[in-house]
Formats: structure tokens, C-alpha cells, sequence
């Protein structure tokens, strides 16, 4: 069962339901998470992932139910792409700037922590895909944060970018010591480091470690059996032993 708010928890939502006009996009979503844990949020199109984050943040309100966020809680978010302007003339340290000023020393400091070194010149439309994704992962580093909540920061990305983002983010938390949500748009590899995995489909599926959810007939239901290795980072050749085990 989900763990509901025990004082401790960074976020919590009970039992909340998100509505765009009178169509309800989420319902009954029981959802906490505790400091210094690593969650991914696995759906299909449409399944309620970035309305998710949203409600989360704070940014939409729940049409029923309720979410509570730590007193003082910190959040570094990075959203699933920035639309940029490719006329406006913005640096990357400008950017970082935004909306309070960072001395050049901590701008450097926080690029070369992302592995961005060097990048403080150059223009924001200037930048590739996976340049652009440190920048904003940088940007949420400023914050010192609590919690990371990033939405499909990969889409774009290839393969061994994707990976080497998941790597970074990993290293990130064992040296910060912040908590993770991350919404992940590949169905079939997930951050290594998850404690747990959340299966959106206008509610909670399932829920559980990685080899758990990949196992659970509402997985295998959404995703299929031919997924290629569902969940791949955690899964090999046994598979098939883990076939009855069930979600939550």
C-alpha cells in the first residue's frame, strides 16, 4: 500500500483527483514520497504522467482530494523541454541568473557538477539536446533541493544519452542526498537506482519495485509481453521466474 503522510514524508497526495473541464484525467491517486528516495513514473500517452508532476508542484489543483508538501520544502524541477526563442539572445549564464543573480563561481561550479563545463558563453538556442537538459538540471541544482522532480528529461535524447542522463542523476542524489520523481517516457528502461516504480494510467495500477510492476498482469496488460525487455536495466535472463509475482 501506498504510505500515506507520516510527518516525514516530502510529498503527499490522498486520495486526490485532477480534472480538465469535467473530464478527470487522475483519480484516486494515493502517492508519497520520502527523503532520499528514487521514483519512477512509467504510462502510456495520455496516462496523466506530466498532470501528475503538476498537481505535485503545486501548479494545477486537485479537483478532490488533497496533496501536502513538507513545510520549507525545496524543489529542483526540470520540465520536459524548453521552448527557446531561437532570436533571443540569452547565455547560458544569463540563463542560470534567472531569476536570481548567481556569481560567475557558483555558475561554473554548478555547469562542471552537471558536466557542462565551459557552456556559460554560449547561447541557450545554441545548444544540443542533451547540453540543454544539463543547463535545466543545473538550474534546478541552484535550489539546493529537496526533492528533484524531473518530467521526461530524456525524450530526444538517444540511447547512450538517455543512460548517461540516468547516470548522472543517480550520482547526483548519492552525493546531495535529494529525493527523485522522475516521469519516464521509455516504458522499458528505468533508472537503475529506483526504489520504486509507479504505473500511471488515469490512476495507480501498480506499484512496487522494478521487478515487481514488470511482472504484474496491469503492466503486462498496458505494455504487452514483447516490450523488449520490460524494465531492461533490471531484468535478464530470469525473466520469466518473476511471471506470477503481482503489483500492489
Amino acid at each position: 500500500m501506498p504510505r500515506l503522510c507520516d510527518g516525514l514524508s516530502l510529498i503527499t497526495a490522498e486520495r486526490m483527483e485532477v480534472r480538465y473541464g469535467r473530464a478527470p484525467v487522475l483519480r484516486d491517486v494515493d502517492f508519497a514520497i520520502e527523503p532520499g528516495e528514487i521514483v519512477t513514473v512509467v504510462g502510456p500517452n495520455g496516462s496523466g504522467k506530466s498532470t501528475l508532476i503538476r498537481a505535485l508542484l503545486g501548479v494545477i489543483r486537485p479537483a478532490s482530494g488533497r496533496v501536502t508538501r513538507k513545510p520549507g520544502l525545496r524543489i529542483g524541477y526540470v520540465p520536459q523541454r524548453l521552448a527557446v526563442d531561437a532570436t533571443l539572445p540569452i547565455s547560458v549564464a544569463r540563463f542560470l541568473s534567472l531569476p536570481e543573480r548567481q556569481s560567475r563561481t557558483v555558475i561554473a561550479q554548478v555547469l562542471q557538477r552537471v558536466g557542462a563545463d565551459g557552456l556559460q558563453e554560449r547561447q541557450i538556442s545554441q545548444l544540443s539536446g542533451g547540453q540543454l537538459q544539463r543547463v535545466l538540471l543545473a538550474r534546478a541544482l541552484l535550489a539546493a533541493p529537496d526533492i528533484l522532480m524531473l518530467d521526461e528529461p530524456t525524450q530526444g535524447l538517444d540511447q547512450p544519452g538517455e543512460a548517461e542522463f540516468y547516470r548522472l542523476i543517480e550520482q547526483l542524489r548519492q552525493e546531495i542526498g535529494c529525493a527523485v520523481l522522475l516521469v519516464s517516457h521509455d516504458l522499458h528502461v528505468v533508472m537503475s537506482a529506483s526504489d520504486r516504480v509507479i504505473c500511471l494510467n488515469g490512476h495507480v495500477c501498480c506499484e512496487g519495485t522494478p521487478h515487481v510492476v514488470s511482472a504484474a498482469p496491469q503492466y503486462r496488460a498496458l505494455f504487452g509481453h514483447g516490450t523488449g525487455g520490460a524494465l531492461a536495466l533490471y531484468q535478464h535472463d530470469h525473466d520469466h521466474d518473476h511471471d506470477h509475482e503481482h503489483g500492489h
